[in-house]
């Protein structure tokens, strides 16, 4: 099994999206890629805006390559509603778009249902189910909140499994709530792409006890399952110290022979902190 991360925020936007092929199935999950459209009170920069532009095609070229593609949940991130062939011919695999979410992905799931319909294969709810393509296994926890509470709505994670086990969190912000550790853990993955914790909002809508539970949870997550490689991106990457406030899980994952990095590390390119760096860019 083959994992590539194909945009993520250590690669210069806002994007969890992933790519997975076996010998006999691909699978492209939350193909998306979106921007902050506030930081430091700036709007995003030139620099931001082309290469979400490039990531963008990065993904459609890819999702041309899929059988399935799966959506863990509706922010612009992690699904895009305005481009139905990269969902052509394709089994999809959705959040349930009417239980377990909150009054604004409900809607966007609807429109976005409405616009790939007559283009899809098939549209699933994927909820606590589990799919079989060929070699692959699909798992879907239940529904976990999308952060430290449910304000946001909820999020899928998801198992790719074939000799080994791929773990994708999706929007977990850092593990922070047991609900979400515990269907982590129970998918005992080998490689984990997990959603750090939102240190970019701290003591703003991110708590340092929350910080503070997440890496509990994050170093619990590396002694309780099999997992050798700990990638953590997304709301963490907006935050240049990101590696600082892990400090606590890079030296649990030494201590472990777990290798704690970024999508951008995992991938073998340069991080390119883009949105941490709007401030900079504009002042350069």
């Amino acid at each position: 099994m083959k994992i590539i991360p194909l945009a993520f925020d250590s690669f210069g936007a806002r994007s969890m999206a992933t790519f997975v092929s076996s010998k006999n199935v691909r699978i492209i999950i939350d193909p998306s890629v979106a921007l902050g459209p506030r930081r430091y009170g700036l709007p995003p920069h030139e620099k931001e805006i082309r290469r979400k532009e490039k990531l963008w095609e990065r993904i459609k070229k890819y999702a041309g390559k899929a059988e399935v593609v799966v959506i863990t949940h509706y922010h612009y991130d992690h699904h895009n509603p305005n481009d139905a062939e990269v969902f052509r011919d394709k089994v999809v695999l959705i959040k349930d778009p009417r239980n377990k979410i909150n009054r604004s992905q409900m809607g966007r799931s609807a429109f976005f249902i409405s616009q790939i319909k007559d283009a899809a294969k098939e549209i699933v709810v994927a909820d606590g189910k589990e799919f079989e393509f060929e070699d692959v296994a699909l798992k879907f926890s239940k529904p976990v909140p999308h952060g430290t509470n449910d304000r946001l709505g909820y999020v899928l994670e998801v198992l790719v499994e074939e000799k080994k086990r791929f773990l994708f969190t999706s929007d977990v912000e850092g593990l922070s709530l047991d609900e979400q550790l515990e269907e982590a853990v129970k998918f005992d993955p080998d490689v984990v792409f997990a959603d750090g914790p939102m240190t970019y909002m701290l003591n703003y809508r991110f708590s340092q006890k929350s910080l503070e539970k997440s890496i509990e949870n994050l170093v619990k997550l590396m002694e309780k399952t099999r997992v050798k490689k700990l990638v953590l991106d997304h709301h963490l990457t907006r935050d240049l110290k990101w590696r600082e406030r892990m400090k606590e899980v890079f030296e649990k994952g030494e201590e472990l022979g777990v290798k704690v990095m970024s999508a951008a590390n995992f991938a073998g390119v340069k991080e390119n902190l883009l949105e941490a760096r709007r401030k900079e860019l504009y002042e350069g």
